[in-house]
């Protein structure tokens, strides 16, 4: 049984049984996440959660764990819970039981999305959501984790460190030439790339991205794939992909959802070679 905590107040935790019990297939442990306790290599951890929309269950007995500096692969057909996963993560479902925690503290459960995203989890959607008015930078300076109030906002003034990020994170996303560009001219996939940096730029210690290449180029999917690459092990990353090819290039781990169940878990070529996987979702 753990803890409950709130942001505001960090409990130390008492688990049941062994220390690490269900999560030695996780094991990374890169870094430590600053401020997150993360002692046993685990950032997020979702046991027995059940969520249920008028009847329709849409998660059974869903247990998942993340660790620390992974690259996890959701994957699934249709229907499956992938979206009702990420609603529960960022607090805008709330289970009908179970249990949620990122780190070994935060109850994800007693959060509202705010705090949520204030404690380190950043979701990027499927489609990019971006000021199309304002230029690439002051895209990256409006997202960056400060406060939002008009009286702040008026007032505020970039750092020599907050231009510097700003600057290490146009490189990243490989739009240091586009800083002064309208966001409404970029292409769908340099959009796809701002709305990263613009997670990015908040510091999250774990991102959740939806169909990230969805509608991209194939030079652009290679980027993404070199992208996530290099941001694993300074974040955790949860993708949801349907491409198996840019699922390949990048994942640690893959988890398969169906009827909102762990179906399967393991390497890619594990799951692929999974007769169940197979049937319910890469058909023969």
């Amino acid at each position: 049984m753990r803890a409950s905590a709130t942001p505001e107040l960090m409990l130390e935790p008492v688990l049941d049984g062994p220390e690490g019990k269900g999560r030695e297939a996780i094991g990374l442990g890169h870094t430590a996440a600053k401020g997150l306790d993360v002692r046993h290599g685990t950032i997020l951890s979702l046991e027995d959660i059940n969520v249920s929309f008028d009847g329709f269950k849409a998660l059974t007995d869903l247990t998942l764990y993340i660790g620390v500096g992974e690259l996890r692969c959701i994957i699934g057909p249709n229907g499956a819970g992938k979206t009702t996963l990420m609603d529960v993560i960022t607090g805008k479902t709330r289970p009908n039981s179970g249990t949620a925690f990122f780190g070994e503290t935060l109850d994800l459960t007693g959060m509202s999305e705010v705090q949520i995203a204030q404690a380190g989890i950043g979701r990027k959607f499927q489609k990019p959501t971006v000021f199309e008015a304002l230029s690439v930078f002051e895209n990256l300076e409006l997202a960056q984790n400060t406060d939002k109030s008009v009286w702040a906002s008026l007032r505020a003034r970039l750092s020599g460190e907050q231009r510097d990020r700003i600057d290490e994170i146009l490189a990243t996303i490989r739009l240091s030439d586009s800083r002064r560009r309208p966001a409404g001219l970029l292409s769908h996939g340099q959009k796809q790339f701002l709305e990263i940096g613009m997670l990015l730029v908040q510091e999250p210690q774990l991102l959740l991205l939806d169909e990230p290449v969805a509608g991209m180029t194939d030079a652009e999917t290679e980027f993404t794939a070199e992208l996530f690459k290099s941001l694993a092990r300074k974040h955790s990353l949860m993708v949801v992909e349907h491409d198996m090819g840019f699922v390949g290039s990048i994942a640690d781990h893959v988890t398969v959802l169906h009827q909102g169940q762990v179906l399967a878990e393991g390497s890619l070529d594990k799951v692929q070679a999974d007769e169940r996987v197979i049937e319910v979702y890469l058909g023969r």
